[in-house]
């Protein structure tokens, strides 16, 4: 048996996807599992994006397609990014890649070395550091707690920088918190960053259109560190599209041009009937995507409204995103039929096999004392769920 790579070595399963087998293998075996594991729209893509697919298939985008993504998609890209936030982009420094997970590893595949060191507020999701450390890089945490809505200051951002820092990498909706940074947060942000214009700023904004509290805002709106920031978007959460595998960056010249030949070397251009139905899903309808957010915010109140009837529960207002991630850790060393929850991987396992419900442990994500619970549900799902997260937690002695 040939043993395998270091690189391989080096990083660590996915938490969120292990959590998502253990449940399915748990229903393979007529087990009634209700998965809050994964994020993933419980919604279909809209209608329209689908018959522009259709069209797309009629019309004989059956072939591959330029590295970077057809130039008609790279231009609306760029509308949308105007449209939407203010941005002003050219389709040559747009790179369209299968998901934005492959816009991140291609971004840090192209950039990093050993010894470089990458900063990560915690919680974050969980292929941040794990992608860093397949470039032999060192993620460098600020760690955060539900207390401080999980976001980082300006004194924390400057203490974590050191002479080897290359990037930070941070998202806006977070996954895993549903946090939001405001205008005048990442301005005390860039206030810092301004004073060290060799940091690359890596921007995850897939969650923008899922945002309760009014218009989002991209730290590339800020003219100092725009020529220094990379925006990384894609259609999975926003327009209900995860397994058309559509990721996009929008950033400097020089990073694009090296995204598109590392990218030229792996999976070349994504799937060409997904890029056509883009177009239409950027510039088309967006009643749809306004739609979703509403009933998402419906569903965020609901879980809200059921943790808070939970005995020592802490958790913050996600703004965003569609996840709630409590501090459970008051329920940490307690025990069931002789089993102790040492840990949020414990409470995970036990709300799984004895609640039934597959959530994340927040170790996963950099923050322990906390377990991710996706709201993608249906709101009847989600009454289910929580009745039973509850009935699980006061099984504990």
């Amino acid at each position: 048996m040939l043993p395998t790579s270091d690189l391989l070595n080096r990083l660590s399963e996915s938490a969120t996807l292990k959590m998502t087998q253990l449940s399915r293998e748990l229903a393979a075996k007529g087990v009634d599992v209700i998965s809050l594991s994964i994020g993933q729209p419980d919604f279909h893509a809209p209608q329209h994006i689908v018959e522009a697919a259709k069209k797309a298939l009629d019309a004989g985008y059956d072939g591959y397609s330029p590295v970077a993504g057809y130039q008609n998609l790279r231009e609306a890209i760029c509308t949308k990014l105007k449209r939407d936030n203010q941005l002003d982009y050219t389709p040559n420094q747009i790179v369209v890649s299968t998901g934005a997970k492959q816009s991140l590893a291609n971004i840090f595949l192209c950039f990093l070395n050993e010894g470089d060191e990458v900063i990560i507020p915690a919680p974050y999701w969980v292929s941040y550091p794990e992608q860093v450390k397949m470039c032999n890089a060192t993620p460098i945490y600020i760690e955060t707690s539900v207390e401080s809505d999980f976001k980082i200051t300006p004194e924390q951002l400057e203490a974590a920088i050191t002479p080897r820092t290359k990037f930070i990498v941070y998202s806006s909706p977070c996954n895993p918190s549903g946090t939001i940074y405001s205008k005048d947060e990442l301005a005390g942000l860039v206030k810092v960053l301004e004073k060290y214009p060799e940091i690359i700023i890596v921007s995850d904004e897939i969650y923008e259109h899922i945002n309760y509290i009014g218009e989002h805002y991209s730290i590339a709106q800020f003219p100092s560190v725009k020529d220094r920031t990379v925006v990384v978007n894609g259609q999975a959460k926003g327009y209900a599209m995860p397994g058309w595998r559509i990721g996009y960056i929008a950033a400097p010249l020089y990073i694009a041009k090296a995204c598109d030949k590392l990218q030229g070397q792996t999976t070349s251009g994504t799937n060409s009937v997904a890029q056509i139905a883009t177009i239409e899903a950027l510039l088309g309808d967006q009643t749809p995507t306004k739609e979703m957010r509403v009933a998402f915010e419906k569903r965020r109140d609901l879980v809200l409204s059921m943790l808070n009837e939970i005995p020592n529960v802490k958790c913050n207002i996600p703004d965003g995103a569609f996840y709630i991630f409590p501090d459970l850790s008051a329920y940490f060393g307690k025990s069931y039929n002789g089993e102790i929850i040492n840990d949020s991987d414990d409470l995970c396992l036990f709300l799984l096999n004895v609640g039934h419900v597959a959530a994340v442990a927040g170790s996963g994500f950099g923050a322990p004392n906390c377990i991710r619970f996706s709201y993608a549900a249906s709101e009847s799902v989600l009454k289910e769920a929580f009745t039973r997260v509850k009935d699980a937690l006061q099984k504990l002695a």
